[in-house]
């Protein structure tokens, strides 16, 4: 059974960092795309960072040049270094595998980042 399991959320203060990290059991990482979402409090989820099969990234406008997405397919880890953290990045932060062909996709459970000003 494919698991996503998220960890390193938390509160920190406005400028401050966190890096959240994102292991996927039971799937081949090379076949898909890797994904984190957020979604605060009243509002829809929305992408933050992702990072296909040859390392290609692409990022959110808000989080460009603050939030790195990397990933290590041995360890079948994503992580999501974010520096520069603002209150506005408070929200539930969702790593999500999306398979390069087909529907098929997983979801963690969501790990909580709270920045505080």
């Amino acid at each position: 059974q494919v698991q996503v399991l998220e960890s390193g959320g938390g509160s920190v203060q406005a400028g401050g960092s966190l890096t959240l990290s994102c292991v996927v059991t039971e799937i081949r990482m090379s076949m898909y795309d890797m994904i984190w979402y957020r979604q605060a409090p009243g509002k829809e989820r929305e992408l933050v960072a992702k990072i296909n099969n040859p390392g290609a990234t692409n990022y959110a406008d808000a989080v460009k040049g603050r939030f790195t997405i990397s990933r290590d397919k041995t360890k079948n880890t994503v992580w999501l270094q974010m520096n520069s953290l603002r209150p506005e990045d408070t929200a539930v932060y969702y790593c999500n595998a999306a398979a390069r062909m087909g529907p098929r996709s997983y979801w963690g459970q969501g790990t909580q980042v709270t920045v505080s000003s």
